[in-house]
């Protein structure tokens, strides 16, 4: 019998994401449900703020008009349910319209999951002050959450 990891996202998986999902248990059953907010509920000012220290907003405003560009969820869901099938994974997946953690919180609960993930860009003022998605679930759920940061293998302090 396989074992369901949650994996709630803000963007579409990467092939390098997907590889370090599938790395998680290799010796056991593991089917993954990605959860996909509608919406990050991520405040201007504080994007303003890590993308400031990530040195990336004026290269990003010069390239893109200053508005990071964010596919359709339905999209973005696709794709990373695609990435993870590429891998031989068994992947379903969600758009969530509720609040990203709360999604994650009921689909772990739907999903009798023993595991959760969340994958993000690295946000340096929830990381710092640990008010990032992986810290509010793991005190939520009482689980471990493993925050991973994406299209690394970096974890987050969660």
């Amino acid at each position: 019998m396989s074992e369901t990891i949650v994996v709630l996202t803000e963007q579409p998986l990467l092939e390098a994401d997907a590889a370090n999902l599938t790395a998680l248990h290799p010796d056991r059953d593991v089917d993954f449900h990605v959860v996909l907010p509608s919406r990050t509920g991520r405040s201007l000012l504080v994007e303003l703020i890590d993308r400031l220290s990530l040195f990336e907003l004026p290269d990003r405003a010069r390239d893109e008009g200053g508005a990071p560009h964010r596919p359709r969820p339905d999209d973005a869901l696709q794709r990373s349910l695609d990435v993870l099938g590429r891998t031989g994974a068994t992947a379903t997946g969600e758009v969530a319209t509720e609040k990203p953690v709360d999604a994650l919180v009921a689909a772990v609960r739907a999903h009798d999951a023993r595991e959760a993930v969340v994958i993000t860009a690295p946000h340096a003022v929830e990381d710092t002050f640990h008010t990032d998605w992986a810290t509010k679930a793991q005190d939520t759920l009482g689980l471990p959450v493993l925050h991973l940061y994406s299209g690394s293998s970096f974890i987050g302090d969660s």
